[in-house]
């Protein structure tokens, strides 16, 4: 049996049911919807066929376009690939057919799914359904109709919401809003489906077609005031990326011009984004995240990942707490250790305060908070943990501390007990190098806040067993994290690709470019925040104590300047206590704090690399290119050294772990698409005129002089050497 199919059933009562398959969430392949065009014309030519039903296989309906075809379209630039499916297919065979047709929805009904239902002229679905239009995520609009049916069954500002913010709802707000007609059990759908079917084949119910409906639209006037508040709310969170301004731009014509106006501007509009720089970019960032999960020698020779009941973190600060808050929201139960009542009581503390900030947002009902508590026990020594699955330390950056707290755990604990340590620099060798239990240790690189940062870096050593990685991954998974695999190294993958990220701009301040502007060019350029308001956030002492591990490993391209001492000296320590290089109150946003200004000026005496005695300048895309192509440099020696199985991981890796923007598809991606070539004649040149810190890496002069891809696999490359 095919593994995609559409095939149609046409009982007694004259409904043909035509059913999608194409598990797990009957995607609409492009054989999907061929398929799905035949049946609907041998369904309208059969005399003994009075209504339609169309409907998924196994309890689901469709989770949209196939996605692969953006990705053929990228790499070929050939448009004819995507089907026409708006007019041919919803319009002129499914809406505006001579035969009416129901949709049977259940499970889901998402992107061209959704689509594929608002055609038809009656949609009935099951309880708790999830539907919605999420085409934006990937950088294009809705392509089938949606821009059009769905503000006529929703009203204009409801359906703005769901396309702009990719917000889906459950078809029992849909029911209310008047996008489904009736909700009915899983048992009774198609029959019910088929009944609406037949009485609206013999005008016993009305025969809607989406497309036309104007009551609720409203006024022209109404709807352009609407428009123009999306507008203004498109620019605030979408900067960079056209699809969102485009989209208004798209309902607006169906709006003036009729809806099959829209339509028609609808696919114009879609056939240009989807060869955009931010669809390539969003749509590489979805297939990278997916495919992390890929491990060569873990997910690929058979095993079977262990379940994990319980887990023991040692040390409850920020980053503990916020660990066990993730492992409790995912049903594990959690043993928390500290060293005394005082430090585990803040502990418990801050875990109960961040699950029932979730209740307080409502994004967690309150018996599900009180449940995820249940599932945490606090103690102050090691015999609890006789039964854990798996310890995570996660105490200060003290080498000493660490391999104390390794050996005490080898012993307390059982022996299929993964022992990881939350490290976020550290060498994993050197913190268990007192352990004998060498194939059980690995990292667990959790980023702050812990229990809303979605990346988790599993790094492995050359000796942790492949099972010990997958559990870990599978635990990843159930906490609702994106486990990637890296290797083991000083600062691992994504710290020591962006550890040149603060020297950049610190360096760049020391030439005598403005701070304040340095961090308004990185937020323009799509980070949420610039590297100097990042350092007041995180607190200069721990970027001087990850400074220190960098400078121990990599000290040939390390800037060193006395600035975060000299600001720690008047008594600055950013967001921690209220002073930094910028102001912070509560209750209002950061402000530029302009008395921090004498001590840059001082730090640049002290440092003197300003040309001539005066200051550098550059335009703001200079100062991007100067804060990122080091970034991009290390990225390369990370390949090199083979610490990421592939490129794709570290770009997911650098989206979330380091915000860096997804619609710029991460930080080799986004190098490959400004090209090798003129990266790394920048960075020469900057070498020769500011010093070694920009020094090209061999692997980077390599791949430009040979014009060879960053992303292509390292066996392009005679130095490529793998650390996993």
């Amino acid at each position: 049996m095919a593994k995609h199919r559409v095939y149609m059933e046409v009982g007694n009562d004259g409904v043909a049911v035509i059913t999608l398959s194409n598990p797990p969430v009957n995607a609409l392949a492009v054989p999907i919807l061929a398929g799905l065009k035949e049946k609907y014309d041998e369904a309208m030519r059969r005399n003994d066929v009075k209504a339609i039903v169309v409907t998924g296989e196994g309890g689901r309906f469709s989770g949209g376009f196939d996605i692969n075809v953006f990705e053929k379209v990228h790499q070929t630039g050939n448009l004819s690939l995507l089907p026409d499916v708006s007019v041919d297919l919803l319009v002129n065979t499914i809406e505006d057919g001579k035969k009416p047709s129901v949709a049977a929805i259940q499970g889901l009904a998402l992107g061209g799914g959704l689509e594929l239902a608002l055609g038809c002229h009656a949609r009935i679905s099951a309880p708790k359904a999830q539907l919605g239009l999420p085409e934006l995520t990937l950088g294009v609009i809705p392509g089938f109709g949606g821009t059009q049916r769905l503000p006529r069954l929703v009203g204009l500002k409801k359906a703005i919401d769901m396309m702009l913010l990719s917000k889906s709802i459950t078809s029992d707000e849909g029911f209310k809003l008047g996008l489904i007609d009736a909700i009915v059990s899983p048992d009774e759908l198609l029959k019910v489906s088929r009944l609406w079917a037949l009485e609206i084949a013999e005008r016993h119910k009305p025969w809607l077609h989406s497309l036309h409906k104007s009551d609720k639209l409203g006024s022209l006037y109404e709807a352009q005031e609407i428009l123009k508040i999306s507008r203004q709310d498109a620019k605030r969170i979408a900067r960079n990326m056209p699809q969102h301004l485009a989209c208004l731009d798209v309902i607006e014509t169906g709006i003036v011009h009729g809806g099959y106006e829209g339509l028609l501007k609808e696919t114009k509009v879609f056939n240009e984004l989807v060869q955009s720089d931010t669809s390539k970019g969003l749509v590489h960032a979805f297939f990278a995240q997916r495919l992390a999960s890929k491990v060569p020698g873990v997910t690929d020779v058979g095993l079977r990942p262990r379940h994990v009941k319980k887990v023991a973190i040692v040390g409850g600060g920020l980053m503990g707490s916020g660990i066990a808050t993730a492992l409790l929201l995912g049903d594990i139960y959690v043993i928390l250790k500290e060293i005394n009542s005082e430090y585990l009581l803040k502990g418990i503390k801050t875990i109960e305060g961040n699950i029932r900030g979730l209740v307080t947002s409502g994004k967690l009902a309150q018996d599900r908070a009180e449940s995820a508590l249940s599932m945490l026990k606090g103690v102050l020594d090691y015999s609890e943990f006789k039964d854990v699955d798996i310890v995570i330390e996660a105490v200060i950056e003290n080498v000493p501390l660490k391999q104390t707290i390794f050996s005490e755990i080898e012993k307390a604990c059982p022996p299929h007990c993964i022992l990881a340590t939350n490290t976020s620099t550290i060498d994993i060798n050197i913190v268990g190098e007192r352990t004998l239990s060498q194939d059980r240790i690995l990292g667990a690189h959790f980023f702050s806040p812990a229990h809303v940062m979605p990346l988790l870096e599993i790094v492995r050593t050359e000796k942790t067993s492949a099972q010990v990685i997958l559990d870990l991954t599978t635990l990843g998974k159930t906490i609702k994290k994106v486990p990637v695999v890296v290797g083991n190294c000083t600062g691992f993958a994504v710290n020591r690709t962006f550890f040149p990220y603060s020297q950049s701009a610190h360096l760049l301040v020391h030439l005598g470019v403005d701070l304040f502007r340095i961090d308004e060019a990185i937020r323009n350029f799509g980070l949420n925040i610039g590297p100097f308001q990042l350092q007041d956030l995180a607190g200069y002492a721990v970027d001087i104590a990850t400074k220190k591990e960098f400078a121990g490993a990599f000290s040939g391209r390390i800037f060193v300047s006395p600035l975060l001492e000299l600001l720690i000296k008047s008594g600055r320590n950013g967001k921690i206590n209220g002073r930094g290089y910028y102001i912070y109150e509560k209750g209002s946003k950061p402000k530029p704090d302009p008395s921090v200004l004498p001590i840059v000026e001082e730090s640049q005496k002290l440092t003197n690399i300003m040309p001539g005695g005066k200051p550098i300048i550059v335009s703001d895309e200079e100062i991007v290119e100067m804060i990122f192509f080091p970034v991009v440099n290390e990225a390369c020696r990370v390949l090199d050294d083979g610490i990421v199985v592939k490129a794709s991981d570290l770009d997911i890796a650098s989206v979330l772990g380091m915000s860096f923007p997804s619609y710029r598809g991460g930080i080799i991606f986004w190098a490959d698409t400004v090209g090798p070539s003129y990266i790394y004649r920048s960075l020469k040149r900057w070498s020769d005129l500011y010093g070694n810190f920009f020094t090209p890496s061999r692997f980077l002069e390599e791949r430009a002089t040979k014009g060879i891809p960053l992303s292509a696999p390292a066996s392009t490359s005679s130095a490529s050497r793998s650390r996993l």
